[in-house]
């Protein structure tokens, strides 16, 4: 997986380990990445703009990252101890995905869970977007988000499902242990999903728009919640 970006590399850099490879343009000139670079022994090339330009597009601050795909964690593996857990029903734009685990990380969430197939996953672009925030937040690909919410319920958890006709969220009494599952852009909670939920919640809506960007929505909810 390709990332760029002086900041992504600076995210990065606490785990050199990830880094397979560094690509330089030749105008790049930053001296503190670049002695990082050589006193960690991190592989890298300079290469010339036309092959640079080829590797990634985007702002690249003239740095290139090679590093390894991104390892999902098992649900098995997940602390029951947490007391928010977010699950994401097929979100499909990696630069919401990106900014909710930012949200999450600042947020203090250290689990989010996502579906395997038909959903965004972690790609170059959630990378960027988290800025760094992928350290310290977990992400958990199951085959079925049904089971899964039905294993969270089993060990005490009580699932909220943000729609667009339920309760008021400000309104509700929430459980001290909870999911907050969060629907796609375009189609808001699955069905299935949503008939799994415990109870639905709702932001209130006073313009003319009757929905908010999903990462948007989820920021109003996770900062808006107490419990």
């Amino acid at each position: 997986m390709r990332v760029f970006g002086k900041n992504v590399f600076n995210e990065l850099k606490s785990n050199t380990k990830q880094i397979k490879k560094v690509y330089l343009s030749p105008s790049f000139k930053d001296k503190d990445i670049l002695d990082f670079i050589r006193e960690n022994n991190i592989s890298y090339v300079t290469v010339d703009r036309k092959k640079f330009d080829s590797l990634a597009q985007g702002n690249t601050q003239g740095i290139i990252l090679e590093v390894n795909e991104y390892e999902y964690k098992d649900l098995k593996e997940m602390d029951l101890s947490l007391k928010k857990v977010v699950v994401l029903d097929h979100l499909e734009d990696p630069h919401n995905f990106g900014a909710i685990i930012r949200t999450c990380e600042a947020s203090g969430v250290k689990a989010i869970i996502i579906p395997k197939d038909r959903s965004v996953n972690v790609n170059s672009t959630v990378m960027k977007t988290s800025t760094g925030a992928l350290e310290y937040v977990d992400i958990y690909e199951v085959a079925n988000l049904k089971n899964a919410l039905e294993y969270l319920k089993k060990n005490g958890y009580f699932v909220y499902g943000a729609e667009a006709d339920g309760k008021l969220y400000d309104t509700v009494s929430y459980s001290e242990k909870m999911v907050l599952v969060v629907g796609s852009e375009g189609h808001g909670l699955s069905r299935i999903v949503r008939d799994a939920c415990d109870e639905i919640i709702s932001i209130p809506m006073y313009g003319h728009v009757n929905s908010l960007n999903a990462s948007v929505s989820f920021g109003v909810l996770i900062y808006g919640i107490k419990n």
